[in-house]
This record gives structure tokens, sequence and C-alpha cells, in this order.
């Protein structure tokens, strides 16, 4: 019998697969969701849309009109957005038209692990820039790594440290870098800031949203790309055709223009991260690490897994993140709803506490 499996790249069977293992909790803080369902009338909306369309034809080859409400929404051009199925896709499809044998793609890591996943697969050579000890970006490593880079990719507040790219530094990174400059922007809501004003300014920067977090649609996998006209022209070459259906578009034209209604959630969501910051640096032995996004990343004395373990025995679902490049004994928490939040609080102190008080 022939040996099938030899015919796969050898750089795909030596990479791990990006997965997670699924589990079911009460509280559920571990995917970096908004804990909050979207409004009835934006479900409203959508399902009045969707009822007006012929379901046996094909959607839009082209989704202007989505189109069209997103360069209103973020202020920039039609010519220069991309729509996907999710920003996973259009990451695919960025890397897709660059990464090939012989191209460097610069990481800043620890952060989301497809961006590696996917260079590799591609037979490009993903070169890994750590952040410093305090889990920051290394803005001078950075800058020296991007001279030679053909993409350099920057997640921007980072997953899953929180950690914050200051403009000041991307705009000597996007000056210096020799190639594109990809700044991934899944929780800029979070943050209050956003590089999409930097686009008219530097032709060599892409930037990537969804609306699976802020926006409370993660369900229905949407997002989209902001560039160059000329540079979205090429990527969207490696995009599949129809690759939005007609819920997801119908979803993302109602989000965008109900935005309104969106907002003060996220207020709300980042006052919580704030409050689990304030009182994680209260516990004994527990290292929070300030977070610009919707989830907060922690060190503990114990190996993560005991951690996972305990808090998972009472209902609470966490993201055990320590098998990433310098996150050792760290796990991540998403903000959930305020009670949702009190009970992660009283579990990781009283495991906490029960650990102090054990003799030593």
């Amino acid at each position: 019998m022939n040996d099938y499996l030899s015919k796969i790249k050898p750089a795909v069977c030596q990479a791990s697969a990006y997965t997670l293992s699924h589990f079911q909790a009460p509280v559920k803080i571990n995917q970096n969701e908004n804990p909050y369902d979207l409004p009835d009338v934006i479900k409203r909306a959508i399902v009045e849309s969707v009822e007006k369309m012929s379901w046996c034809r094909y959607p839009a080859f082209v989704p202007s009109r989505l189109i069209g409400k997103l360069a209103a929404f973020s202020g920039w051009k039609e010519e220069g957005i991309l729509v996907g199925n999710g920003s996973n896709e259009l990451i695919q499809a960025l890397l897709m038209v660059t990464a090939e044998p012989g191209k460097r793609v610069v990481i800043s890591e620890p952060t989301f692990t497809l961006y590696r996943l996917m260079s590799t697969i591609l037979g490009a050579e993903p070169v890994s820039v750590l952040m410093t000890q305090g889990l920051q970006f290394d803005v001078p490593s950075l800058l020296e790594a991007s001279r030679t880079a053909d993409v350099t990719i920057l997640c921007r507040p980072n997953n899953p440290t929180g950690s914050m790219l200051e403009e000041t530094a991307l705009r000597k990174i996007l000056s210096a870098a020799s190639g594109l400059v990809v700044v991934d922007e899944a929780y800029h809501e979070f943050s209050g800031t956003s590089a999409v004003p930097l686009l008219a300014e530097f032709s060599n920067l892409v930037v990537l949203r969804t609306f699976s977090k802020a926006m409370s649609m993660a369900g229905l996998r949407v997002g989209y790309l902001m560039t160059a006209p000329e540079l979205a022209g090429e990527i969207g070459k490696a995009k599949l055709p129809y690759n939005l259906n007609i819920f997801s578009m119908a979803a993302a034209e109602a989000a965008v223009e109900h935005a309104h209604l969106l907002r003060p959630v996220i207020q709300e969501l980042v006052q919580e991260r704030e409050r689990i910051l304030c009182e994680m640096k209260d516990i004994a032995a527990v290292k929070p690490y300030p977070s610009h996004a919707n989830f907060v990343a922690f060190r503990t004395p114990l190996d993560a897994n005991v951690v996972f373990e305990s808090l998972y025995g009472e209902g609470i679902l966490i993201r055990d993140v320590s098998r990433y490049p310098m996150l050792d004994k760290t796990l991540r928490v998403s903000v959930g709803t305020p009670d949702e939040n009190n009970r992660f609080l009283t579990s990781l102190r009283n495991l906490m506490r029960s650990v102090d008080q054990t003799p030593g």
C-alpha cells in the first residue's frame, strides 16, 4: 500500500494543529467572547433582512453594500476593504499571497498561534521576537527584525497577554519595515485605539478586524481587512468565492448600523476588566498582567493545569496558556458578566488561600 502521508509537506506533518479541547461549564470565560448576546433589535433586523432574500441563490460575489457600510464605519476607503469568514480567513489569504519558501514572517510572541502555523504550512520561515520579561512588546528587537522581514505580524492588543504596542512604536516599525506590517485588531474596541488612521500614511500597513469579540458575533464568523487598494486587490485573489453567507452579511450590516447599542456593553466590559485586575492584585501569589483587551493573563506558583482543573471543578472554564512561549504557569480569563467574574475571583481566591495554608 502506498504511503499517502508521504505526499503531505514535511512542515505540515511536523506542525501542531490549531485546536481547542471542548469543555462545557456554567461559567464560560475561556474564549474572549462577549458574554452579552446581540440586542434583540439587531437580531430582528438580521432576521427581517434575511427573510427577504432568496436562500436558493448565491450571495453577492462582492458584498458591496456591506463594504460600503464598513467604509463609513471604519473611515477607510471601500476599494481597500476585504471581508471574510472571520478574520482567520483573511489571515490565511494574506499569508497565501506572501508566504513561501525563502520569505521571512516576523511574529511577536507569545501570541495567537495561527500566524506561525499558517506561515509554516506555506513554507515561509517564521521568525519569533519574544516579548520582554514583563510581557510587553520588545520594540528594539521588532525594529531590527522587521528591516529584513517580508511580513511582520503584530496583534494589538496582543492575545493572550493583553499587551499594547504604542502608536509611536508602531510608526517606527512601519517606517523601518522592508515588507508588510500586519496589525490584528481583534480586540481594539477594548483599548480605545486603532491603527486605521495610519493607513493613509503607510502603504505597507494591513489592519485586520473581527466581529467575534466586542461585536458579539463569534457564532456568525465575520471579519474584515483594510489596506491600500492595490494590496487589497492582490490579497483578494486568495479568498474563496462566495466566502460570506447571507446570514453573516446581514448580521454584519445590522451590527454596524446599530453599533451605538454595543458601545455601552464594551465600556462595561472595560470597567469589569479593570476591577478584575485590581482584585487579582490583592490575591496572594497571583500575578495578573495589565491588559488592554477583554481578558486578563495571570500567573500563579501552581502548575496551570492545577488551577484550570480546580476552577473547572467548580463550573468555571478559563484558558490554560502555559504551553505558549514565556507563559509557564500562566492562564487567561475572559471578562464575563459581573456575576461570572465574581465567581471566578472567589474560586481563585479560595484556591490560593488553601495553597497558602498547606503545610510546607
